[in-house]
């Protein structure tokens, strides 16, 4: 059975709403999210860093959370979530589905550190407001993906859950302004989806 090591408020999310959305069975090793536990021997045995997700199937462990939604899908992908190669929408697929770690998550994760996790004697307020700028300029040509659209790919696919997610930690974050109506929309598809609302309510 493929085994999750997961943290709430994390990516690791992204996979359980992966194996909710496909009707895989498997395991959670829930986790706190702080050092003591992600930190730890035990933990740093199955990522360097001492973070997650990190997957476990069989002999296989991988870590990356869009690296173990691609290994997925491919492996046990039950039905799918990925079009086709000669699909017209596989371009787009493609396309959002790196554009999540490529240019919204790396803002996200300054805003949530500088609000979130560091005391306030320690956050940046310069690279803060240089981050929630930068981070409503990415998010801007999602919502032009979206206008006429309920998904970024066709049907909806594993670039929902990439970009989806990370879209939903934006709005959460405040950082998804109300003229963004076609991405606000899309967010609401999202929470609305069964196997998002199991996901994401787990503590």
């Amino acid at each position: 059975m493929l085994k999750v090591h997961f943290a709430p408020n994390s990516r690791a999310g992204r996979i359980v709403w992966l194996l909710e959305e496909l009707g895989l069975p498997y395991e959670l090793n829930k986790m706190a999210f702080h050092p003591k536990d992600l930190k730890s021997d035990a933990h740093r045995s199955r990522h360097p860093l001492g973070r997650v997700p990190v997957l476990e199937d069989g002999d296989v462990r991988i870590f990356e959370s869009g690296a173990i939604i691609e290994y997925i899908i491919e492996r046990h992908k039950n039905g799918g979530l990925k079009p086709a190669p000669h699909d017209p929408e596989f371009p787009a697929y493609l396309q959002w589905f790196h554009y999540c770690e490529g240019m919204v998550m790396p803002p996200v994760n300054i805003v949530v550190v500088n609000t979130l996790l560091l005391p306030p004697d320690r956050q940046d307020q310069t690279a803060l407001a240089q981050a929630t700028r930068l981070l409503t300029k990415v998010l801007e040509p999602v919502n032009a993906a979206l206008e006429g659209r309920d998904y970024l790919a066709g049907d909806f696919s594993a670039a929902d859950i990439m970009l989806g997610h990370a879209c939903f930690m934006s709005n959460r974050i405040g950082s998804v302004d109300d003229s963004m109506t076609a991405l606000k929309s899309y967010i609401g598809r999202i929470e609305n989806r069964e196997a998002f609302k199991k996901a994401i309510s787990i503590r």
